[in-house]
């Protein structure tokens, strides 16, 4: 489980197909207190820790999330906002997360409004997802409040430290994103759904 609070960025290294299998691995400064077998968020992906060979360490993804997440857009030397899973009795500053991807979105508005920046992401009709304004959404791993909502399409609201210290700074008009919606949203609208 996760708070979709970014600590650090890592710059991916290398990215290596394996049957249907890809191998990331990614430079860090969070390496070094890292551990085989532990999870950590990549763009809001849960991952595994496989291999650590000094300040870089290799994370597996398999063909089902491969194909639900971003991770085929990646590229060599892309950065990525790491996160890893929160201890039992830390504060949740940010919002249950689950690292466990919905779907993919597009930016559709990227720009900067006085200080801050609002972006617009657009997404498919999929699995009854939806946001409500002032709800949780998490793009790329980042935990946000929803300032607009409408059919299949949000906005939100970044101030300059999340700018800053996540690759927001990166994501232009037309750029892919993971998506991960609010866990009781999604109970609660797939228990709706279920009773029309």
């Amino acid at each position: 489980m996760f708070t979709g609070i970014i600590e650090t960025l890592g710059a991916i290294q290398e990215i290596r197909k394996d049957k249907d299998n890809i191998h990331i691995t990614v430079n860090s400064s969070i390496t070094n207190e890292l551990k085989i077998d532990q999870s950590v968020a990549h763009n809001g992906i849960c991952l595994t820790v496989v291999d650590i060979v000094g300040s870089n360490y290799t994370v597996t993804a398999i063909g089902e999330t491969i194909k639900k997440t971003t991770i085929s857009h990646w590229l060599s030397s892309e950065s990525v906002n790491l996160e890893r899973a929160m201890k039992l009795g830390d504060r949740l500053d940010g919002h249950i997360v689950q690292g466990h991807v919905d779907q993919i979105g597009t930016c559709i508005v990227a720009e900067e409004t006085n200080g801050s920046w609002f972006y617009t992401f657009e997404y498919e009709e999929l699995l009854d997802n939806i946001t409500i304004e002032k709800g949780s959404i998490t793009v790329n791993g980042v935990s946000l409040t929803v300032v607009d909502s409408s059919k299949n399409k949000f906005s939100v609201a970044i101030i300059p430290y999340t700018y800053e210290h996540t690759n927001f700074k990166n994501i232009e008009v037309g750029k892919k994103v993971n998506l991960e919606f609010d866990v009781i949203g999604k109970y609660v609208s797939r228990l709706y759904s279920n009773k029309l």
